[in-house]
């Protein structure tokens, strides 16, 4: 059985495409933020939920870290990577040189910032709550407007295509997550996220944590910190290694890292992505 799966919507957001390339079959609930999405979770709406977590071009989505950071009950299940193409879309009476205010998410907008730059110098960029939902913002605007937005949305929304594969790189992709009440099982090609604090700050704090998986040869796939939000100067360190949480050289370094730690978490194990351009990964 497929289940039911919360995105952030409208439909023909990105995040859909995600969904739709996780589990076709599956029951979508919509919700208009990627808080919603989580406390679908959470509360049991949905079995899971799809969120983006990372932009190629633009970085990590701060909204989803914060929400793995401060929201029990969740983890990641799995992730899933899609290539970006950004169009623009307008109501079919539209004209290029009529276009004054142009509709996005914050990331569509700053993904496509040489062709707005080019094409749109005078316009207004105001953000909406998603790429599709920029299609509803365009359509009820009083100035002649455009959404940047997925192909999809253009149908559902009997709008015009305008522009395509306007992003400003071709190797434009994003990272979702999917959320659940827990994790996956060994795979034998998996990767685990977590965050951890400190308690106070002093030379050589990071070294140290880092070397609990140098010493054991588990490589750091990502490093990035968060504002604590409690104090200035403080920091929530986030972490994506190789290895699941139960493989012993993963779980000795998690240990060792815990006891130095003031607060720790980990999000979840799951399967890295299987790149189909990528070498073909060792079988477990």
């Amino acid at each position: 059985m497929a289940g039911s799966v919360a995105y952030l919507g409208p439909a023909g957001t990105f995040t859909e495409q995600a969904v739709h390339l996780y589990k076709p079959d599956a029951i979508l609930h919509s919700f208009t933020s990627i808080h919603g999405v989580a406390l679908a979770v959470v509360s049991g709406i949905t079995d899971e939920g799809v969120v983006p977590i990372e932009n190629s071009l633009q970085g990590s989505v701060n909204e989803t870290l914060d929400i793995l950071i401060s929201q029990t009950g969740l983890s990641i299940r799995r992730e899933l990577v899609l290539p970006i193409e950004h169009c623009l879309l307008v109501t079919p009476d539209t004209q290029m040189s009529d276009i004054e205010v142009v509709y996005s998410h914050p990331q569509a907008l700053a993904q496509c910032r040489e062709f707005l730059e080019r094409c749109f110098p005078k316009a207004q960029l105001v953000a909406s709550l998603s790429t599709s939902a920029a299609v509803a913002d365009m359509k009820e605007s009083n100035h002649a407007s455009a959404a940047i937005a997925p192909y999809g949305a253009a149908a559902l929304n009997n709008v015009r295509v305008m522009a395509k594969n306007i992003q400003d790189n071709d190797s434009n992709v994003t990272r979702f997550v999917v959320l659940a009440d827990r994790d996956s099982k060994p795979t034998g090609w998996d990767k685990t996220s977590l965050c951890f604090s400190f308690a106070e700050d002093k030379p050589g704090l990071l070294y140290e944590a880092f070397g609990e998986f140098v010493r054991r040869n588990v490589n750091l796939a990502k490093v990035e910190s968060r504002p604590s939000k409690h104090h200035l100067g403080e920091y929530i360190f986030l972490v994506d290694v190789d290895g699941h949480r139960e493989d012993p050289h993963v779980k000795k370094a998690i240990d060792a890292l815990q006891r130095r730690c003031s607060m720790f978490r980990v999000f979840g194990s799951y399967p890295r992505w299987n790149d189909p351009e990528a070498p073909a990964h060792p079988q477990s």
